[in-house]
């Protein structure tokens, strides 16, 4: 069981995908924006950071910078209505994040996470 943190905007994907992440057997938290998952980051210990790029005050880009200062071992999966072609356009992504095109279906998420989490 890993521990994730979800940081999205849009409460309705937000409960989404930790409902999805929770029957694959994982320990969720989420946070609504990047500011509030500053704030969690600073009280525990994660996983795996799921992180949508556009968000209001802290997009999830910075969030992710910031949070892999914080936790060096963080493992980063944005997820985005962005061509991933053009998120990398915007350098100095922390690590090598994984980067999931929305729309996509729960099962590639799941996938993604597992697979991710694995290596």
């Amino acid at each position: 069981m890993a521990r994730i943190l979800i940081a999205e905007d849009d409460d309705s994907m937000r409960a989404f995908l930790a409902r999805a992440l929770r029957r694959a057997g994982h320990w969720v938290e989420a946070a609504p924006d990047g500011l509030a998952a500053i704030g969690v980051l600073g009280t525990q210990d994660f996983d795996l950071l799921l992180a949508d790029v556009v968000m209001p005050g802290l997009d999830g880009v910075e969030l992710a910078r910031r949070a892999t200062r914080e936790q060096p071992r963080l493992n980063v999966m944005f997820i985005t209505g962005f061509a991933g072609v053009e998120l990398r356009a915007r350098g100095g992504l922390p690590g090598d994040p994984k980067i999931l095109s929305k729309p996509f279906h729960l099962k590639d998420l799941v996938g993604q996470v597992d697979q991710m989490l694995a290596a």
